[in-house]
């Protein structure tokens, strides 16, 4: 049957604070494949405030409900690989807010798990659809800026604060390198593939920090030098992206609007949705401006609904997403033990 003419994909939340409420929720909402019907949270009146109709369970009533074929776990990192088990356990399709997990030989048992199981497994790596980063594709895939020697990607603000919330604790998966960091270094994936090494700088930079606030990663593929850095008390951000090639260079300034427009109630499918002004643009070194392409997070649940009808791939697989993991971890592993630390291929799965 395909995915236009059966009935809505019921949809079980774990998880309603930021990811939850500001990304999953009001994206299922604008997908008509989907129905989302009970969320996984102690905010049951925000849950009906803003879904009414929704119910509002704890996490065991919702993954052992039968009638629910997919759950999204957007719950703290350290619980993403427990509940998706579960839930892969439990017949559902299941997506997994990043970081996937936070070890690689966990997120590779998963991928068996869904795969033997038959069921779908996928990772919300939403800012593959990113229109600066769909920008980026475009000007390598076109070879605007020829042979590529440095890619720099920045995701920095200025908190100076540390606020009282898991993910600024001492906790696995605490820490921007597993929040902001798994984002670059996907993105970075997406483009390059696996580094042959990398070099990692972590810190904890603001009065009162309990983990890493701050963070440098130098990936390597041969010539290439890829950057990604983020920082916390930055008051005038640096470019969003630089890169410099052989034939020309290209920087953008400015994040992709699609977060603050759900944060304004926007929808997709809104006019102007995904678009960004024409003065936050990025600029070629020799080629003036070039219009930044619509964002566009929709697609991962479109592309979803059509692998849970068997007409496509996942969104984002979830080798893919423990290649992220792999990365992150020997980043880890670099900063402490203060050296250069060589990557190798994950297994493929069979």
């Amino acid at each position: 049957m395909s995915s236009s003419s059966r009935s809505p994909i019921r949809v079980g939340l774990i998880g309603y604070g930021l990811a939850g409420s500001l990304f999953h929720a009001p994206l299922l909402a604008a997908e008509p494949a989907f129905s989302l019907v009970a969320i996984a949270t102690q905010r049951a009146a925000e849950v009906a405030r803003d879904w009414p109709g929704v119910r509002a369970v704890s996490p065991d009533a919702l993954l052992a409900d039968p009638s629910i074929e997919l759950v999204i776990v957007a719950s703290p990192n350290d619980t993403h690989a427990t509940l998706a088990e579960r839930a892969l356990q439990a017949g559902k399709h299941v997506v997994v807010d990043k970081p996937f997990t936070l070890d690689t030989a966990e997120a590779l048992r998963l991928d068996a798990l869904a795969r033997e199981r038959g069921l779908c497994l996928s990772v919300f790596h939403s800012r593959r659809w990113d229109g600066d980063f769909l920008t980026v594709r475009q000007l390598l895939d076109e070879g605007r800026l020829g042979r590529l020697f440095s890619f720099e990607s920045h995701y920095d603000r200025f908190r100076p604060q540390v606020k009282a919330r898991w993910k600024e604790d001492d906790v696995p998966g605490g820490g921007t390198l597993w929040d902001l960091g798994a984002h670059l270094v996907d993105q970075a994936l997406q483009l390059f593939g696996l580094p042959d090494s990398l070099v990692a700088d972590l810190g904890q930079q603001r009065t009162g920090a309990r983990t890493t606030d701050w963070f440098h990663l130098v990936l390597r593929y041969g010539e290439l030098r890829v950057i990604l850095h983020s920082g916390s008390v930055v008051h005038e951000p640096w470019p969003r992206f630089v890169l410099h090639g052989e034939r020309d260079a290209w920087h953008k300034s400015g994040l992709d609007p699609q977060e603050e427009q759900l944060k304004a109630g926007l929808r997709p499918g809104a006019a102007g949705w995904g678009a960004e002004s024409p003065e936050r643009h990025g600029t070629l070194s020799q080629g003036g401006r070039v219009p930044t392409l619509p964002g566009r997070y929709e697609e991962f649940y479109r592309q979803l609904a059509q692998a849970i009808a068997g007409e496509g791939p996942v969104p984002v697989t979830a080798l893919s997403a423990a290649r992220v993991i792999q990365v992150l971890e020997a980043a880890v592993r670099s900063a402490t033990e203060g050296r250069r630390v060589s990557l190798e291929p994950l297994p493929e799965g069979r």
